[in-house]
């Protein structure tokens, strides 16, 4: 966004659904993302940092000073301690590239399932939790909230999210699509997040009942009473599956939580088959349980085959969408370069005002021991309004003129003469 030496610059560093399967995404994600941003603020040329992690992606998006991207990258790899063969499945945008895919992404062009809305959540929080722990400040928090707004404003102005689906839903009507009647089969939901609350929102919609686990029984109790469903301890879901024939599995267990010797095990005991849908990021279902004669196992990666009928269905409003991000970036264009005229005025002020205290204690000195506190308070609240009549008018058209003006850089040249200006 913002060009120099002393600049901060934007950089977006992402893995996600388009450009590595699930295996693969899921060996990016910080199992720690608070510890992770602490990690790369530890580097003092990252100012912020903003981790947007999800089924679909993992992001990272920092505000950084004199540093090449690929200098972040090595600190993922490290971070994460993946081996340097996977660095070839991270994409990096700079500057207004990576804040054009943020809004792309608040806005739903960068989902699975083109406009859902679930997305645009997940970054709220991502954003809010960095906030508020202090790993973004006033450059990200501008960044992003232009992001959010913009993802808002075109939700309501387009139809992009209109009759979409989530990938909560997209898994029912699948499972739908298998059993051609859900009503008539058990179903158990593992996990308590937000998919899991979107799957167990389309399976009450079809007036579906359904068992809910998690690894603490007040937590699926809870999920429960404002989700729906039926809440079982975590021991009793992992050793009923001789007597489940749906399994909708969304959590972010470090482990598989589904296993072969489990399945394998229930499926001695049944007569039908069974659906299994592995949602977690990562992975909480053993890949070998698609082997075991009867188990239907569907992944995130199955669920994309469908995101083309998806992108068909929206074509137009997708470009209506992109339209709109068109003219947000002509926007926040405006908005980073009065960013960036920013430190230039504080500078001035902070030097005139070294000036102003410097003359006032000639003064003080001259007028000599009789001069009084009264009097120094007149003379020195007179001087900082001399100082603010003389500076606050045509700093603030400089603020307004470097919106504006298109040859940024050379407004900012010709001010820096006039005020022989030179960064510090």
């Amino acid at each position: 966004m913002t060009k120099g030496d002393d600049s901060l610059k934007l950089v977006n560093l992402r893995v996600t659904y388009k450009n590595a399967p699930i295996h693969v995404l899921e060996k990016f994600a910080f199992k720690d993302v608070n510890e992770a941003n602490g990690l790369f603020l530890g580097n003092h040329k990252i100012k912020e940092c903003v981790i947007v992690q999800t089924c679909n992606r993992v992001e990272l998006f920092v505000a950084i000073q004199n540093q090449l991207p690929q200098e972040i990258l090595q600190k993922w790899v490290s971070v994460t301690e993946l081996s340097d063969s996977l660095v070839k499945y991270i994409e990096i945008s700079e500057d207004y590239n990576a804040f054009r895919h943020l809004l792309s992404l608040t806005s739903g062009l960068e989902s699975l399932v083109v406009g859902e809305d679930q997305v645009l959540g997940q970054v709220k929080r991502a954003f809010e939790f960095a906030r508020h722990n202090k790993h973004a400040g006033s450059y990200l928090s501008l960044v992003f909230s232009h992001a959010i707004k913009t993802g808002i404003r075109i939700r309501n102005q387009t139809g992009l999210n209109k009759g979409s689906v989530s990938i909560g839903s997209i898994a029912v009507n699948l499972a739908e699509d298998y059993f051609d009647d859900l009503q008539d089969k058990n179903v158990l939901v593992i996990g308590t997040g937000e998919s899991a609350s979107l799957i167990a929102k389309s399976l009450t919609k079809r007036h579906v009942d359904f068992m809910v686990a998690s690894r603490t029984y007040e937590r699926a109790k809870s999920f429960a009473q404002t989700a729906g469903g039926k809440p079982i301890k975590f021991e009793d879901a992992l050793s009923s599956f001789d007597n489940v024939d749906l399994i909708f599995v969304s959590t972010t267990a470090p482990y598989y939580l589904v296993t072969f010797d489990r399945v394998q095990t229930g499926m001695t005991l049944r007569k039908h088959g069974m659906m299994i849908f592995d949602l977690s990021n990562p992975r909480t279902v053993e890949d070998n349980v698609a082997s075991i004669p009867g188990v239907k196992l569907v992944n995130m990666d199955q669920i994309a085959e469908i995101v083309d009928r998806n992108m068909r269905h929206r074509q137009h409003e997708i470009r209506y969408a992109e339209n709109m991000i068109d003219k947000e970036m002509d926007r926040i264009d405006t908005l980073f370069r009065k960013m960036k005229a920013e430190p230039f005025v504080v500078s001035i002020f902070k030097r005139v005002d070294e000036v102003r205290e410097r003359e006032l204690r000639k003064a003080i000195k001259v007028l000599g021991a009789e001069f009084g506190s009264k009097e120094y308070r007149v003379l020195e609240h007179l001087s900082y309004a001399i100082v603010e009549g003389i500076l606050s008018t045509p700093m603030n058209n400089f603020r307004k003129e470097i919106g504006n003006y298109e040859k940024n850089e050379e407004l900012l040249s010709i001010i820096s003469r006039i005020f022989n200006y030179e960064e510090r």
